[in-house]
């Protein structure tokens, strides 16, 4: 790859889980800026803007959702969150401000570097980039033209909603969209049946794709949170 690597920024002030991620990262041959402090990051993600960050919530001088805040306004890098907090809630906000996963500590190495491959592809496929005319994952294809979707060649019947839900997602592949995002995309305003609505749809998108209960072959649902389309 010689010069051509991608290069990521790691935001964490403990120092042995960023040796960790640093050992593992250069290991497989990327390039590796870090920071100890939300605003030395910011520094170094202006200069040098970075193919993803890895980013700890919890740092000493600034809240991490203040540099996804920041980051957010000069870039579309991905950005993966590593938290030490299991709560819901500290996730939905991350990705509600913009961060594409987030990996709960600790985390073994597969799991990171699978994430990190993900959350590249997903950068490169960004929507500034001209939005293909189709997406195909695994057998499943969407034509985005016709609004048509396959499944090994068969057509499946999706209502109108369904086939928004399912577009939205993929647009956004190997992301975690927040149900909140997802209401917001599809019906604009969110109310206490929304996500029950959601839920509903989820099942009958994944019911016509040919999925059983439990089979996550397209879309993963990330418990409490909201929901992933797969990307290979």
């Amino acid at each position: 790859m010689g010069n051509n690597k991608y290069k990521i920024l790691i935001v964490e002030d403990d120092r042995s889980i960023l040796g960790f991620v640093q050992t593992i990262l250069e290991a497989n041959g990327y390039q590796v800026l870090t920071a100890e402090r939300c605003a030395q990051g910011l520094l170094v993600f202006s200069s040098h803007i970075p193919d993803l960050v890895v980013l700890d919530l919890g740092l000493p001088d600034l809240d991490g959702t203040e540099f996804i805040r920041q980051a957010r306004a000069l870039s579309a890098v991905p950005i993966i969150v590593l938290s030490a907090r299991t709560e819901e809630a500290d996730k939905v906000s991350a990705l509600d401000l913009g961060a594409n996963d987030y990996i709960t500590k600790p985390f073994g190495t597969a799991e990171l570097l699978a994430r990190v491959r993900a959350a590249l592809r997903s950068g490169r496929l960004s929507p500034q980039a001209t939005p293909a005319s189709r997406f195909t994952v695994d057998d499943l294809v969407i034509d985005y033209d016709r609004r048509q979707v396959t499944v090994a060649g068969s057509p499946v019947h999706l209502t109108q909603t369904e086939y928004n839900i399912l577009a939205f997602l993929s647009q956004h592949t190997g992301k975690v969209m927040t149900y909140a995002a997802i209401i917001r995309e599809i019906w604009g305003s969110m109310d206490d049946g929304s996500v029950k609505k959601l839920q509903v749809n989820m099942a009958n998108i994944r019911k016509k794709l040919g999925c059983r209960p439990g089979d996550s072959r397209y879309v993963t649902n990330e418990l409490g949170v909201g929901y992933r389309m797969l990307d290979e």
